[in-house]
């Protein structure tokens, strides 16, 4: 049997942005969503070739392992779950030797009628963290191409699992920042029994360079960047909804 092999964009060593700790942070290559806010839009294309092996990957991590403080390795993209079975060898070999896995995924590709491979690799899975782009289903269309209804199903079956999740969400102004949409975020939050984290990021428009070199439109290109101020704001709303659901319930 041949060599699983993963189509890799790029390695961090040493990341503090992704997940618990300082983490080895894995970039994976391709995507199938086009969020009109991406800053990686290098990892969208398949076809970009830069193989590597798993014994590669971990002898990398071993190089540096003494800097991860309370960190681990934590797979991203790109999209990681696009090459489900070499992320599986990846985090089943980085679980043999103990080291703690995050998974930073938007969830698009769950099939909740056919779970057989995601449940194997959530056996090696520490931590995920989910990415939803927008709580609503037909603006989540209009913002990355997808619908958003199997993404919900994956948090709730990660959940079900008792997997930790932190929840990401990226706050953009005049499509994602509207307070009906913060607050069915959280509402959606407290149906969930394993969440440890909300991550609320502003939105930025710093790859603005990256598309014109790589000679795509950008999207939202007249929109001015989120304030920090206006995230936490964003983030209190989903929070004060979140805590006040689960005092009801």
């Amino acid at each position: 049997m041949s060599e699983i092999l993963g189509n890799i964009h790029s390695i961090e060593t040493c990341g503090t942005v992704d997940g618990p700790g300082v983490r080895f942070v894995v970039f994976f290559q391709g995507c199938p969503m086009r969020c009109k806010y991406c800053h990686n839009p290098d990892t969208w294309n398949t076809t970009e070739n830069h193989t590597v092996s798993v014994d590669e990957i971990l002898r990398q991590y071993d190089g540096v392992k003494n800097f991860l403080t309370n960190g681990g390795l934590t797979a991203t993209g790109g999209e990681p779950l696009l090459q489900i079975d070499f992320l599986t060898e990846l985090f089943c070999r980085a679980k043999e030797k103990s080291i703690h896995t995050a998974l930073d995924t938007s969830g698009v590709l769950f099939n909740p009628e056919n779970t057989t491979k995601i449940d194997e690799l959530l056996k090696a899975v520490d931590l995920v963290m989910l990415d939803i782009k927008h709580i609503d289903d037909t603006e989540h269309k209009k913002l990355t191409g997808h619908s958003n209804k199997n993404i919900l199903k994956f948090a709730k079956y990660v959940s079900d699992k008792c997997i930790p999740l932190w929840i990401r969400h990226v706050v953009v102004p005049t499509i994602t920042d509207e307070e009906r949409y913060l607050r069915e975020l959280g509402k959606f939050m407290a149906s969930l029994k394993t969440v440890k984290a909300l991550d609320v990021l502003p939105y930025h428009d710093m790859a603005k360079p990256k598309y014109a070199q790589l000679g795509i439109d950008y999207p939202l290109k007249d929109l001015p960047p989120l304030t920090k101020e206006e995230a936490l704001n964003a983030r209190g709303i989903i929070l004060e909804e979140f805590g006040r659901v689960r005092k009801t319930k």
